[in-house]
C-alpha cells in the first residue's frame, strides 16, 4: 500500500482522476488516498506520514532531504502567483503594520508574503493571522483582519466578498527573477525508491493526459471535491494551474524551484 495525498482543488482532482477512479493501468501501485487542503497535506509530509503527496514548494524546503520532487504534477506558472486584497484602499506600505490573513504557515503564499515584505519593509513585517484558505476573503469582508492572502479560486471569486486586490505576488516573483511562480507539486519520499518513484510520475502524467482527454467525464469527481464551485470558476481554476508545467516543469520549472529553495534558506529557511 501507498500513501498519495492531493487536496480537493479542482487543478489536483483533474490530475488525480484517472488514478484515484482506477481509469488508468496503476502499474501494480496500490494507493491509499488522502484528500484534504494543502496546509494540511504539508502538514501530514512534514511528519513524514504519507508516501507521495501534493506540497507547497515552501514545505518542500523542509522536506527535501527525505523527498524528490516529481517532475509531472506540479503547479507552476505565469499569471497564477497569490494575491494581495483588501476591503479599504491601502498601499503595500500599510502592510508593514498590518494583520494579514494567510492560507497556512507552510504555503508558498505565506513564503513569498514574506519575502515581499522583508525586501521591501525590512524582517518582520507584517502580523500573519494563520487560517483556512476558504476562510480568508470572508474575514477580509467582514473586518477581522486588514488583508487577505488569497490562493487557489479566490482569484477568481473575490470582487463577490467587496475586496479589491492589492498586490500580485506572482508579478512581484516575476519581474524579480523572470521565471515561472513555483507554487506547488508532488513529493515523493526517497525511501521508495527511484525505480517506484520513476513509476508514480508517468503514472500522474499519464492521469493528467486521461484527463484531458475525458474532461467531461472527469468534471462529476472534481466537482464534488469544489466546495460548490461553479463550473464556470473550476474550468477557470483548471486552465490556470494545469498547463504544460504540469506534464512536466522542465529546465525552466527546476529552475523556478532552485531560486525559491534558495531564497528560503538565505532567509534562514522561514
Amino acid at each position: 500500500m501507498t500513501t498519495l495525498g492531493f487536496s480537493p482543488c479542482p487543478n489536483d482532482t483533474f490530475i488525480f482522476y484517472a488514478i484515484a477512479n482506477k481509469k488508468i493501468d496503476l502499474s501494480g501501485f496500490d494507493f491509499e488516498l488522502t484528500v484534504e487542503d494543502v496546509e494540511t497535506l504539508n502538514s501530514l509530509a512534514l511528519r513524514r506520514e504519507l508516501d507521495v503527496s501534493k506540497v507547497s514548494c515552501h514545505a518542500y524546503y523542509h522536506l527535501r532531504n527525505d523527498y524528490v520532487f516529481l517532475k509531472a504534477g506540479a503547479a507552476l506558472g505565469r499569471g497564477c502567483g497569490p494575491l494581495i486584497v483588501t476591503k479599504k484602499d491601502m498601499a503595500l506600505a500599510d502592510l508593514k503594520d498590518s494583520k494579514i490573513a494567510v492560507p497556512g504557515r507552510y504555503t508558498t503564499a505565506a513564503l513569498l508574503l514574506k519575502l515581499c515584505l522583508s525586501e521591501n519593509f525590512g524582517a518582520g513585517a507584517g502580523n500573519f493571522i494563520i487560517m483556512p484558505f476558504n476562510l480568508i476573503m470572508a474575514a477580509v469582508s467582514r473586518g477581522e483582519v486588514d488583508a487577505g492572502l488569497i490562493i487557489h479560486e479566490g482569484r477568481f471569486t473575490y470582487p463577490e466578498y467587496g475586496l479589491r486586490q492589492l498586490a500580485d505576488l506572482g508579478v512581484w516573483w516575476e519581474k524579480k527573477t523572470g521565471l515561472p511562480i513555483p507554487l506547488g507539486g508532488i513529493a515523493a519520499k526517497k525511501t521508495l525508491g527511484s525505480a517506484a518513484v520513476a513509476a508514480i510520475e508517468n503514472l500522474i502524467r499519464a492521469s493528467v493526459n486521461y484527463s484531458f482527454l475525458h474532461k467531461e467525464e472527469a468534471m462529476p469527481y472534481i466537482k464534488q471535491n469544489a466546495q460548490e464551485l461553479s463550473e464556470k470558476v473550476i474550468m477557470e481554476h483548471i486552465g490556470l494551474y494545469v498547463n504544460p508545467y504540469t506534464i512536466t516543469i522542465a529546465h525552466e520549472g527546476e529552475a523556478a524551484l532552485e531560486m525559491l529553495l534558495k531564497m528560503t534558506s538565505e532567509c534562514g529557511g522561514i
